[in-house]
């Protein structure tokens, strides 16, 4: 997969197929769209994903909200599927002021030249979200492409969407985001030191240090799984401060014990991916307390694993 970050001097000589979206949590509806544009993959044209560099509320609100997917997992997931070019448009002021006619002319035919178009219903892109699917529909035969529109996948009686998964994530419903997301909720970066307090519980774990776009559930002790070099180990993450060893204003971090695990692997990339929520984050009065707290919970991931095992 070949990543575009400037479409200035950039031009695709091959038909493509392109959906255009935020892509803020890669969820079922997304993957129905990818379904569709392997389709017109059989026909020749290659796949074109095209997203944001930053999400699209820091320049129209200011807020900055954090994301579902950081664009380092988007890379990941978009090359999974089999995405031939990823476009991380620069969002800012001069580039949300083009008009989606010009977005239609300039970029989608003149730089990308797209020969079909696969969207959400509530698609909306160009100068304050004006274009639309009618808009990609009313100049497809002007320009000679085809649209394609995926209606939204419900779940439970409510429409799959970001929007909804950050909620569940927001308020540790985890289980229930990951029903709609195509993966289950995941982080993805390098292992770092920690303060090996782990080892002296004889429970040494893998430590990563969220991305601080990265939006978070809350803190607290969750079933999970761990990819690392191509094999996938069952684990028990917590996610906080560690409130008994770092106290009550260290840096949130994600810590992760990894079932019968006890190779050095700093430095190393790997995803942590969370299944289930277990309990809050507590402070203990001693780290045998501690330690007897964990080997209960590992207890109950082991069970819980034993019931729930990976799919193949």
């Amino acid at each position: 997969m070949k990543i575009i970050t400037d479409l200035k001097d950039f031009h695709i000589e091959d038909g493509t197929v392109v959906t255009i979206g935020k892509f803020d949590g890669i969820h079922k509806g997304h993957a129905a769209i990818f379904d569709r544009m392997l389709k017109y993959r059989l026909k020749g044209l290659k796949l074109i994903v095209f997203t944001f560099d930053i999400p699209v509320s820091t320049l129209i609100d200011g807020t900055g909200s954090r994301v579902l997917t950081t664009n380092l997992e988007k890379r990941r997931i978009f090359e999974k599927l089999g995405a031939d070019f990823l476009i991380e448009f620069p969002f800012n002021e001069k580039t949300a002021s083009i008009g989606p006619e010009e977005f239609i002319d300039e970029y989608l035919i003149g730089r990308l030249n797209m020969k079909a178009v696969v969207a959400g219903k509530d698609l909306k892109f160009g100068q304050g979200g004006r274009g639309t699917v009618e808009t990609l529909k009313e100049h497809a035969a002007e320009h000679g492409y085809e649209v394609t529109v995926i209606d939204k996948l419900m779940t439970n009686g409510w429409e799959i969407s970001s929007t909804l998964i950050r909620e569940c994530i927001e308020r540790g419903d985890i289980a229930d985001a990951n029903d709609m997301l195509l993966h289950p909720y995941f982080f993805y970066g390098e292992v770092v030191h920690g303060r090996r307090i782990g080892r002296t519980l004889d429970m040494p774990t893998v430590n990563l240090i969220p991305k601080e776009d990265k939006l978070l559930p809350p803190n607290g002790v969750y079933f999970s799984r761990v990819e690392y070099n191509g094999i996938t180990y069952d684990s028990i993450t917590n996610i906080g401060r560690k409130p008994t060893v770092e106290g009550d204003r260290a840096a949130i971090g994600i810590e992760t014990y990894i079932y019968d695990f006890d190779s050095q692997i700093y430095g190393e990339e790997l995803t942590v991916s969370l299944l289930k929520f277990l309990r809050c984050e507590m402070r203990f009065d001693s780290l045998d307390s501690l330690k007897e707290q964990l080997k209960k919970d590992v207890a109950e991931g082991e069970k819980w694993h034993k019931n729930h095992p990976q799919r193949a």
